[in-house]
């Protein structure tokens, strides 16, 4: 399946189909250069999306701040007096070099495409381009329609944080893959660096020195411990409990010298109620022990990027809204779940625009084989319609 020429369209017609749309998007490199050096980054897919979005009548918006990382905002006006909607899917993915096969080629097999991003999250944006432009087809609704496809989700997430500095809707709905379940909360995280300090000395000299990594093994078994600590702790009805684990540990010169440091890289996952400011209390408190009950225990802790968790109200218009149609075309209530992985959804909620995640079935994300669901992808496509009609009327 050869996709078209990005600089080139199709034309609006029995063509515009969410299959064909996510083949000609995952044959376009957009792996995040954050993530890889010298990555392609979101350049080439947003030009496509930007002409393909305008050919059908969308009014875009280029934002990049950061050159060569841009997030595109295409809207279609309402008439006015109607609620406006934004629909949020990240272009950029993750490595193609461990991919199984030839990652940029869309190939359909029972059912399935297979392609790096199909799943994660491609499908979500053929969806979600595909339906913002059914529902408009036939004229304006009252109120705007907002297509939001942003750079950088797969590392710091710059690509929402600029759209919201200039942008902002009603409701939300983030088209991240979810196996067509109503995605109502995820879990957050904060990273952190510990600095251990011990002194340097010749290895025959122990009298003279502070081995930084032996003490840091202090603290690893703590960390360990408050992990178990947390499994056994309250749980959120939806998420279970916050989880930290040592990431990274740095430390030593050679075999022969005390090291004089050690660094140790944490990540703890949290649920809705723990912040980066609380996690820096747990962690203070944990170190500021060892510090009063291990000789030569000295620690810095630095903060590193955080990411709140997330959780919606579901009795939120927008979430009932999409609930009802979602049991129209699926013939069942549709699941209600959580992730345990960090989205957009939060920096969304946060600046005040009620939200939910909901996308395609299938699997791989991040991994040597990625495929999305084609027919999860037709039920997404019709559910997003809809919800759009209906919300936006």
């Amino acid at each position: 399946m050869l996709p078209e020429t990005p600089a080139t369209p199709a034309a609006r017609g029995p063509e515009d189909d969410p299959v064909s749309l996510l083949a000609r998007l995952t044959a376009l490199d957009s792996v995040n250069p954050d993530l890889v050096p010298n990555g392609a980054g979101e350049t080439v897919i947003a030009d496509f999306c930007d002409a393909w979005l305008a050919a059908r009548g969308f009014e875009v918006h280029r934002l990049e701040q950061r050159p060569g990382r841009p997030s595109l905002v295409a809207i279609a006006r309402g008439t006015g007096g109607g609620r406006s909607l934004m629909l949020n899917g990240h272009l950029d993915t993750v490595s193609l070099a461990d991919y199984d096969g030839d990652p940029l080629d869309p190939r359909i097999r029972d059912g399935k495409m297979f392609g790096r991003g199909t799943f994660d999250m491609k499908g979500g944006v053929a969806a979600m381009m595909v339906a913002a432009a059914r529902a408009t087809a036939q004229g304006p609704l009252r109120g705007d329609v907002i297509v939001a496809c942003v750079a950088d989700e797969e590392y710091g997430s710059h690509g929402t944080a600029e759209v919201l500095e200039s942008f902002t809707a009603d409701a939300a709905i983030v088209t991240e893959p979810s196996h067509l379940q109503l995605t109502l909360a995820h879990k957050g995280f904060a990273w952190f660096d510990v600095e251990i300090s011990g002194r340097a000395a010749h290895g025959s000299r122990p009298e003279l020195g502070i081995d930084a990594i032996a003490k840091a093994g202090h603290f690893l078994v703590a960390l360990e411990e408050r992990g178990q600590r947390l499994a056994q702790g309250p749980a959120h009805p939806l998420l279970g409990t916050g989880t930290v684990h040592a990431s990274v540990i740095r430390g030593g010169e050679e075999a022969s010298t005390y090291p004089a440091h050690c660094r140790i890289t944490l990540e703890r996952r949290t649920v809705p109620g723990e912040s980066a400011d609380t996690v820096a209390q747990e962690l203070t408190a944990v170190l500021d022990h060892l510090a009063a009950t291990v000789p030569d225990f000295r620690y810095r802790l630095n903060p590193g990027l955080h990411r709140e968790p997330f959780e919606a109200d579901p009795q939120t218009p927008i979430v009932r809204t999409l609930a009802r149609h979602a049991e129209k075309v699926l013939g069942h209530p549709p699941v209600v779940r959580a992730e345990p992985f960090w989205t957009d959804c939060a920096l969304l909620d946060r600046a005040g625009i009620p939200c939910l995640l909901f996308g395609v079935d299938g699997a791989g994300a991040h991994a040597a084989t990625e495929y999305a669901d084609l027919a999860s992808l037709d039920r997404l496509t019709e559910i997003l319609t809809d919800t759009i009609t209906d919300f936006c009327s």
